[in-house]
C-alpha cells in the first residue's frame, strides 16, 4: 500500500509537470497561466515602485518647503519668539525652531494682479527652504532675500499671472489703510522680483512668495514680531508626539499644525489610488489564477484512471489532494518569482536611464522610483495565496474522484 508522505506526493506533482500530455492544450494553458501571472506580477511591481516613488518625491518636495510643525499664536502675533525658539531648541527630536511670519497680500503689476501669501524667511530659515528649491541656485537665494533689499520671490504661477519675470517690479497691496490727496488708500509698497522659482508644485508656485523677515515685518506693520514658529524634527513620523508635547510646554498658547495635517488631503489620495491601483492590477493575477485552476482540472480529467488506481493501492483523499496543490502552486510560484524578478530588472532600468519623460503637468521630470522590500514581499504573497486558492477546487476534485469509476471511465 502507498504511505501518504510529501516526498511522494512531490514526486507524483513533479512527474506530472514534466510529463508530455495528450492533449496539447492543456499544455498550452499551463504556459499561459504562468506567463500571466509573471505579467501581472511584473506589472503590480512596476506601478506600485512609481506610486511610491511620487509620494517620496512629493513628501520631499514639500518638507523641503515647509517646517514640520508649525505653532501659530492665538492672539495673532508675539515678539518674544527667540525666547519660544530656544525652548523649543531644547527638546528632544528638535533640530530647529525658527520664526515664521506668514501674512495675505495682493501683488499688482501693470498687466495684472493676484493674492499671494508672502513668507519671511531668516538667515537660518534660508538654509532650510534651498533643498525645496532645486531649479533655483542656493547663492541666488540667499542674497535676494537679505536684508536691506525690498525684493521678493515669487513663483512661477505668480510671474504668469502678473506677467512679469526677473528684475520687473511689483507692488504689495496689504490691509494697512493710509489717507491719501484723493481719499482712503490701500499701503502700497513698490518690490523688486528678485528671482522667479519653480518647486514643481502648483499650489506653491501659485500662491506662495518669500521675502526677508525683516522687511516683510515693515510691509505688514508687524513691528518685531512674528505670529508663528517653524519647528524642524529629525523623524519627520513624530510630529504628532511632538505637537502634545508643545502643548503641555506652551498650555493654550499656540495652534499646532504638522505637515501631515497641512497635506492630509494629498497623501490621502495618493494612498487611496496607491491601493486601487493594487486592487485592480491584481485581477490581471486572479486571470491567470483561473487558467491554473483550468488546467489542473482538465489534468485531473486526463489522469482519472492514474487517480484511481493510486487510490486502488491505498493513496488517501489528503494525498491526492495534496499532488494537485503542489503542482498548482509550484505553476504560480515560477509565474510569481518570474514576475518579481522581471519587476525588480524594470524598476532599476527606470530609476538608472530615466528615459520616460513626462510633460510639463507633473511635478516630476521623469518616472519617480522607489522599490521597497516590503512591497515586493506583499506582491509576492498575494500571488502566491491567489494561485494557492485556484488549486483547491481541481485538487478536491481530483481527491473526491470515485477508483471504480474512474478504473472503469478511465482512458
Amino acid at each position: 500500500m502507498l504511505k501518504s508522505s510529501f516526498g511522494f506526493e512531490f514526486s507524483i506533482a513533479l512527474r506530472y509537470l514534466r510529463a508530455k500530455r495528450k492533449q496539447g492544450f492543456i499544455s498550452l494553458v499551463g504556459f499561459l497561466s504562468v506567463a500571466g501571472v509573471c505579467l501581472g506580477v511584473m506589472a503590480l511591481v512596476v506601478v506600485i515602485a512609481v506610486m511610491s516613488g511620487a509620494e517620496k518625491d512629493l513628501r520631499k518636495r514639500i518638507l523641503g518647503m515647509e517646517p514640520h510643525l508649525i505653532l501659530n499664536s492665538k492672539t495673532g502675533s508675539f515678539a518674544d519668539y527667540k525666547k519660544v525658539c530656544e525652548k523649543l531648541n531644547n527638546k528632544k527630536n528638535v533640530s530647529d525652531a525658527l520664526p515664521n511670519l506668514s501674512g495675505r497680500v495682493m501683488l499688482r503689476s501693470k498687466w495684472g494682479f493676484t493674492g499671494t501669501i508672502i513668507r519671511g524667511v531668516d538667515s537660518e530659515s534660508r538654509r532650510k527652504l534651498i533643498k525645496g528649491f532645486e531649479p533655483l541656485k542656493a547663492t541666488e537665494l540667499l542674497e535676494n532675500t537679505s536684508s536691506g533689499k525690498n525684493s521678493i520671490i515669487i513663483g512661477k504661477g505668480i510671474a504668469e499671472s502678473l506677467g512679469v519675470a526677473k528684475g520687473d517690479s511689483v507692488f504689495a497691496l496689504t490691509s494697512d489703510w493710509k489717507i491719501s490727496p484723493v481719499g482712503v488708500m490701500p499701503k502700497m509698497t513698490e518690490l523688486e522680483v528678485a528671482a522667479v522659482y519653480e518647486s514643481g508644485l502648483y499650489e506653491y508656485d501659485s500662491a506662495v512668495a518669500y521675502m526677508n523677515l525683516e522687511n516683510l515685518q515693515s510691509l505688514l506693520g508687524m513691528g518685531k514680531k512674528v505670529n508663528g514658529i517653524g519647528v524642524y524634527i529629525t523623524d519627520v513620523y513624530a510630529a504628532d508626539d511632538l505637537a502634545k508635547t508643545i502643548d503641555e510646554v506652551f498650555p493654550g498658547r499656540f495652534f499646532t499644525r504638522t505637515w501631515m495635517e497641512v497635506n492630509h488631503s494629498l497623501f490621502s489620495a495618493l494612498k487611496l489610488e496607491k491601493t486601487a491601483m493594487f486592487i485592480i492590477l491584481t485581477l490581471i493575477i486572479l486571470v491567470a489564477a483561473f487558467n491554473i485552476a483550468s488546467s489542473l482540472i482538465m489534468l485531473v480529467m486526463e489522469k482519472t484512471k492514474e487517480i484511481a488506481i493510486m487510490k486502488t493501492m491505498g493513496a488517501t483523499k489528503k494525498s491526492i489532494k495534496r499532488i494537485f496543490v503542489i503542482q498548482g502552486t509550484f505553476v504560480g510560484s515560477i509565474g510569481t518569482l518570474s514576475g518579481v524578478f522581471l519587476g525588480i530588472i524594470m524598476c532599476e532600468i527606470l530609476s538608472r536611464y530615466k528615459f520616460i519623460k513626462l510633460p510639463d503637468a507633473y511635478p516630476f521630470t521623469t518616472l519617480p522610483v522607489d522599490l521597497a522590500f516590503s512591497d515586493v514581499a506583499l506582491i509576492a504573497f498575494s500571488a502566491l495565496l491567489i494561485c494557492f486558492f485556484a488549486t483547491v477546487y481541481p485538487a478536491s476534485k481530483a481527491a473526491n474522484l470515485d477508483p471504480v469509476e474512474g478504473i472503469r471511465y478511465g482512458e
